[in-house]
């Protein structure tokens, strides 16, 4: 594992000082240095039927020297990889954030970011001409990865040694947090008859309290939200490595059906990263609208906002089956959504006894 850790960061480095050469080049052959990138505008987002995921259109655009702007942005690249060349020499690595105030210290004043989008909008730059990811460049977002609760065992490399951890019985009720990067994991054993990918901290909770992971075998895990590139890798990787079947259970609302969507299909901002984070074989479970009718479920109405992004949502090729379009219209029709723990209505164990039992023999996946 050490070895392949180690091999990676000889990899990101030598892409990084090859840009940097490329520029240099440039310049020796007396041409405006310039660094070529696909446009990264909606209109330039294709969805891959093959591949099933986002990806970026055949249309580029150029980061040139010829303009004073231009020639910032490029020596701003410049000062960023030598910054993460050298912080791959010494083994060490940086948040995000920590980028954009590194940056203050840089003796070039024209080198400075003038906020963090700008100095983040640029470390995705280098991943998308290097074809590396952040997370070999060793930089870390702000937010955490996904928890993990069930059968598995997994050795975790760190920069204090490797540690072996079962997410079931070498952890608390809190669960196994993973890495920014979990690449740096190695699957050694499982148990594992399906993934349950969880929107809410309060559903994944109930799930483990009541003993879900146990009692069928599941991996939960939490998503938090829009999910975390970490989230969406360990997803994909026990998906492909395990061969084990990924479902995913959030709220019954437009926004948690996107949540659904990256999961599966990849979102707009990482669509260079597609084929790295999507999990296009996942399912979803619910809360289905056809669910808030069926158990009469708690719900609120439907905001403008709200319609607006499920009527977008039938224009969007990842929504477009037959499946999705019955749900969505059914949705639209009843002017209604719920939350996840609106199937507590029912009783704490519903969810865990009824609900999911039956919505996942319908799907085949128990």
């Amino acid at each position: 594992m050490a070895s392949k850790k180690q091999h990676s960061d000889e990899v990101a480095r030598e892409r990084l000082i090859d840009l940097a050469a490329d520029f240099y080049d440039q310049f020796v052959a007396g041409e405006i240095p310039t660094m070529e990138l696909p446009t990264r505008t909606k209109s330039n987002i294709e969805y891959d039927e093959d591949s099933h995921v986002w990806v970026y259109g055949d249309r580029t655009s150029k980061r040139s020297a010829n303009s004073v702007r231009g020639a910032q942005k490029l020596l701003k690249a410049t000062y960023t990889i030598e910054f993460l060349a050298r912080q791959l020499d010494e083994g060490r690595s940086s948040t995000l954030r920590e980028l954009y105030y590194l940056s203050e210290s840089w003796d070039a004043k024209d080198a400075h970011f003038s906020n963090q989008d700008e100095s983040n909008q640029l470390i995705e730059d280098l991943e998308i001409v290097s074809n590396v990811t952040r997370e070999d460049f060793h930089m870390r977002p702000e937010e955490s990865g996904a928890k993990l609760m069930g059968p598995l065992k997994i050795r975790e490399q760190t920069n204090r040694g490797d540690r072996e951890i079962h997410c079931q019985l070498d952890v608390g009720q809190g669960g196994y947090q993973i890495p920014n990067n979990p690449d740096t994991i190695e699957f050694l054993e499982h148990d594992i008859d399906f993934v349950m990918c969880v929107e809410t901290g309060g559903m994944r909770d109930r799930l483990v309290e009541n003993g879900f992971d146990e009692e069928y075998n599941t991996l939960v895990v939490h998503l938090g939200g829009q999910p975390a590139r970490a989230t969406r890798r360990i997803t994909k990787r026990l998906h492909d490595e395990l061969d084990v079947p990924v479902v995913v259970f959030t709220d019954g609302d437009p926004w948690s059906y996107r949540i659904f969507g990256s999961v599966a299909y990849g979102s707009i901002k990482s669509a260079h990263l597609s084929e790295y984070l999507a999990t296009p074989e996942a399912k979803f479970v619910g809360i289905q609208p056809q669910d808030i009718v069926e158990y009469d479920l708690p719900t609120d109405p439907l905001a403008d906002s709200d319609i607006n992004a499920l009527k977008s949502e039938l224009d969007d090729p990842r929504f477009m089956t037959d499946y999705w379009e019955e749900q969505i219209e059914l949705q639209l029709d009843i002017g209604k959504k719920a939350e996840q723990q609106a199937l507590a209505a029912r009783g704490l164990d519903f969810v865990t006894e009824e609900y999911l039992p039956t919505r996942l023999d319908e799907m085949g996946i128990i």
